[in-house]
């Protein structure tokens, strides 16, 4: 047991005892510079029964994109052939194994996890990483994602990582931010009768009790500072150093402690620890073989052996990190680029390309175009591992050291792209008005533009600002690259529906002016126009265009790379217009493109689409399963899903639908409006599905001036208006709604569309052609699969018909309803009905017994996915687990529901 470390040292026990159960955990412990993270962690792998893998961060590798994760996953790799074959590809991509497009960081962390629960299968793995501040930004999202989705694999994590901001002259870096929401244990300075008895094995005489005390509070019990501090030092020396501001600048005093020591050596022993500081492999080979270059012999490592500053054994160890960040940043600049151009003179350039071109970049005393074009190559290696943020730092680097001002500059921008795909907005800003500096010519020029409105539109979709800069980028490109303005224009425009206002049809006007390009005409063109005329002259006058792009997004020719970028707007559109079969095969395909190709970042949206899709369809079991598998990939990307949204209102869930709601409006602080129509929307069904309607009407209120944007939600938010307020006994309004809604379904004319606006008319009308509204509904979307709609058209006829004392008439259809509300699960209208029903005397049968109340919410999901004839490894894809977990939930699914296969399971 470590001293003063009782209760931490029994929280890794029982982190120990968990994995050795068959379970999963994962712990960060944070603490200042020398608080005892690492003695920790050798105290946890002194205990671990089973296999211990480590990495450690290093600040100097925090470039290199997966180098921690390559440290973690090395010894490991001999079982990467058993995960499933998109998965090893990724992995073996990412780190530079194998070469190939580069993989979707998501997919990579799922062959992480899988790799960790192939190993765990014969003995518990425990993974440690020691300063984790400094691992590079994949690596540490990677490991992130992991530690979120461990369950029942047998495998620990425990990742260390220092205080952030406790050193103002290292850099915070951003993947911090990646841990912040792991459990964590905080790591504060030993209690002070253990820090006492610390410091008196330290010092090498007696010191008054009155000083002890004195340096343990201004050292707070940190045990590397207790232990550091004494050498060297006399007790008198102590004393006067006591009092001087010791606990606000602690990790500067242990390292002029360090340095102190390091003063007192040989010149070339000096050297020895600078090559082995600016060396981050820890290779011993390496760093000999730099020794030799400069004429430094073995001996030399022993007088920093003595003072224990350096081991240099199998792995050159440091007594602690703050040795060689004191080491490195006490040397003159001159002596660190000359450690660094013998590093790189001793690196192999076939075996570790990039680590040689990082060295002799940090070597270059001034502008080197042969080291920046190394560079260059070094970041499109990383590119096309999956590390923009790496790509970038190469980059940067390049540009700095370019002297010709357009290739700098150039350099410069590509930097800045690599930085807005590395999700590093400002720093791809700050790149971006370094490029133009310039001289960039005219084409540069206008993809900067580009870029920045794209930066501008990533950071708040919904934000005013990203459509006008679009508009201005496709302008500067139209007369120098016409493909690239139109698809640039469409962003815009896309920008513009989201933003919503009168953006749109200025947008819609320069598409319009834009010359067309010379055959052939591909989907995006034919979209673009098509949108263009839709919102300058209206559905009917579009529709034909609409209708031929979208067909040729249905088309099997239509490429995976236009398909992936485009899908997503051309479903929005098949259901801002009302045609549910296309929205359904787009929304279908872009989710299975997006799974094929690992597109996990574009996966949750297409998701959404299809989870919308099926909630329309009333198919609220198929659309929950997506859901499942929308929300893992969310949990890690953030985003919010308008389909869950839906689902949730449809289903009666209004609790479900406020937090979402809250969450929405939290992914966009500042924006007042963000996901403002859609959540009225989902509101409103749940209110009129209660039967409140003035709540319904006043939720409508709130969304008014934003009903002149086109689509799906303010027609949704119309439809809903019409009912509440002709319930609440509003009819002119209920008027005013109708009216707007027919504009839209008037031009589109889908037998949804025709359906909604009879069922609509119907309420607003009198008695004697109401009921013809009434069958015209029914009918026409009877012929669709929109069985939450027609169901809802039964009711309201029903309650029409009771209100006429048709009795027998109004139970028909008031059964229909409630059976069909029952049958997919909308609670609120399936009690809506059999109030009514109750109302004529009617008893309302009781609800089938649901026997998956029983199961966890996981459970479910992973009992749903069985039901759809998925594998274990399927099912863990989906779902963002690993198979070991899927095996360990289905035997508990099994017990409770007192079966033993999943022959019965489907049954």
């Amino acid at each position: 047991m470590l001293r003063g470390r009782r209760s931490e040292c029994e929280i890794l026990d029982r982190l120990l005892g968990a994995v050795g159960a068959g379970e999963s955990r994962a712990l960060v412990v944070r603490g200042e510079s020398g608080v005892g993270k690492t003695a920790l962690l050798e105290y946890l792998v002194g205990r671990t029964p089973g296999r211990v893998v480590r990495a450690a961060g290093i600040q100097s590798e925090m470039e290199l994109a997966f180098a921690g994760l390559h440290q973690l996953c090395a010894p490991m790799l001999g079982r990467a052939e058993s995960l499933p074959g998109h998965q090893c590809d990724a992995l073996r991509t990412a780190l530079g194994l194998r070469d190939g497009p580069a993989p979707d960081r998501l997919l990579v962390g799922l062959a992480v996890l899988g790799l960790f629960a192939e190993v765990a299968r014969e003995q518990p793995l425990v993974c440690v990483v020691d300063d984790a501040q400094w691992l590079d930004r994949a690596s540490a999202q990677t490991l992130a994602f992991v530690a979120r989705r461990l369950g029942a694999e047998s495998v620990g994590m425990v990742l260390a990582a220092r205080t952030p901001g406790e050193i103002p002259d290292l850099t915070e870096p951003a993947e911090l931010t990646e841990l912040t929401d792991l459990p964590g244990l905080d790591l504060a300075g030993l209690p002070d009768e253990d820090a006492r008895a610390l410091l008196r094995s330290a010092l090498r005489g007696p010191m008054d009790e009155q000083v002890v005390d004195r340096i343990v509070a201004e050292t707070r019990g940190n045990p590397l500072a207790l232990l550091e501090l004494p050498h060297g030092s006399t007790p008198a020396e102590l004393v006067g150093e006591s009092g001087m501001g010791a606990a606000r600048a602690l990790p500067g005093r242990i390292e002029e402690s360090y340095l102190q020591r390091v003063a007192l050596l040989p010149a070339a022993t000096r050297k020895l620890l600078l090559m082995a500081a600016a060396e981050p492999l820890g290779d011993p080979v390496l760093v000999w073989r730099a020794a030799e270059r400069l004429g430094i012999g073995a001996e030399s490592a022993s007088p920093a052996a003595a003072v224990g500053l350096l081991e240099i054994g199998a792995q050159v160890r440091f007594r602690h990190p703050l040795v060689r960040s004191a080491v490195y940043r006490a040397a003159a600049p001159e002596e660190r680029r000359t450690a660094h151009r013998v590093l790189a003179d001793v690196t192999d350039a076939e075996t570790d390309p990039d680590r040689r071109a990082w060295h002799r970049a940090q070597a270059a005393p001034r502008p080197d175009e042969d080291v920046a074009a190394e560079l260059v190559r070094s970041a499109d290696r990383a590119r096309a591992r999956g590390g923009p943020a790496a790509a970038a730092a190469f980059l940067e680097r390049a540009a700095e050291l370019t002297l010709e001002p357009a290739r700098r500059a150039e350099r410069a921008l590509a930097a800045a792209h690599d930085k807005h795909h590395a999700a590093l907005p400002d720093a791809a800003l700050g790149l971006i008005s370094l490029a133009e500096a310039g001289p960039l010519d005219e084409l540069a020029s206008a993809r900067a533009s580009l870029l920045r409105a794209q930066i501008a539109f990533a950071v708040n979709r919904r934000g005013p600002g990203a459509p006008a800069l679009l508009l201005t980028a496709a302008e500067q490109l139209e007369p120098l690259d016409l493909r690239l303005a139109r698809g640039t224009c469409l962003e815009a425009l896309s920008a513009a529906m989201f933003a919503g206002g009168g953006g749109v049809r200025e947008v819609a006007e320069a598409a319009r002016s834009m010359p067309r390009p010379s055959p052939p005409e591909h989907a995006a063109d034919l979209f673009l126009e098509g949108l263009a005329v839709r919102f300058t002259d209206g559905h009917g006058a579009a529709m034909p265009i609409v209708e031929r792009a979208l067909a040729a997004f249905r088309s099997p020719d239509l490429s995976d790379e236009v398909g992936l970028r485009w899908f997503w707007f051309a479903c929005r559109t098949a259901r801002d217009l009302w045609d549910h079969e296309t929205w359904d095969v787009l929304a279908t395909r872009h989710v299975r493109l997006a799974r094929e190709a690992g597109a996990l970042t574009a996966l949750p949206l297409a998701l959404s689409m299809c989870i919308a899709v099926h909630t329309f369809a009333g198919e609220f079991a198929a659309a929950s399963s997506l859901l499942d598998e929308a929300e893992a990939v969310t949990a890690v990307t953030g985003c919010h899903l308008d389909g869950a949204l839906l689902l949730a209102a449809w289903q009666g869930h209004e609790a479900a639908v406020h937090q979402r709601i809250v969450a929405m409006g939290d992914a966009h602080p500042g924006d007042e409006t963000a996901g403002l129509t859609v959540g009225v929307w989902a509101k409103m069904v749940i209110y009129n599905g209660q039967g409140r309607y003035e709540a319904a009407m006043a939720a409508a209120s709130h969304a008014e001036e934003h009903l002149s944007e086109e689509g799906m939600s303010a027609w949704g938010v119309l439809i809903e208006l019409v009912e509440a307020a002709d319930r609440a006994g509003a009819p002119v309004r209920a008027s005013d709604a109708l009216r707007r809604l027919t504009e839209t379904t008037r031009s589109c004319g889908t037998e949804w569309a025709l359906g909604i606006e009879a069922r609509s008319r119907a309420l607003v009308t009198e008695h004697d052609s109401a009921e013809r509204h009434y069958r015209e509904a029914i009918e026409r979307l009877g012929r669709t699969r929109i069985r939450g709609e027609l169901a809802r058209a039964h009711l309201l006829y029903g309650e029409w018909l009771r209100r006429d004392h048709r009795r027998v008439d109004a139970r028909e259809q008031l059964s229909t309803a409630y059976e069909a509300f029952t049958a997919m699960g909308a609670e609120a209208f399936a009690e809506r009905a059999a109030r009514e029903l109750r109302a004529i005397g009617e008893p309302v049968p009781g609800r089938a017994f649901d026997t998956t109340a029983q199961l966890t919410t996981q459970e479910t999901q992973i009992a749903r996915l069985v039901c759809e004839d998925l594998t274990n490894s399927q099912i863990a894809a989906r779902l963002f687990l690993s198979p070991r977990t899927v095996e360990w939930h289905l035997t508990k699914i099994f017990g409770k529901l007192n079966i033993s296969s999943r022959k019965q399971l489907r049954g």
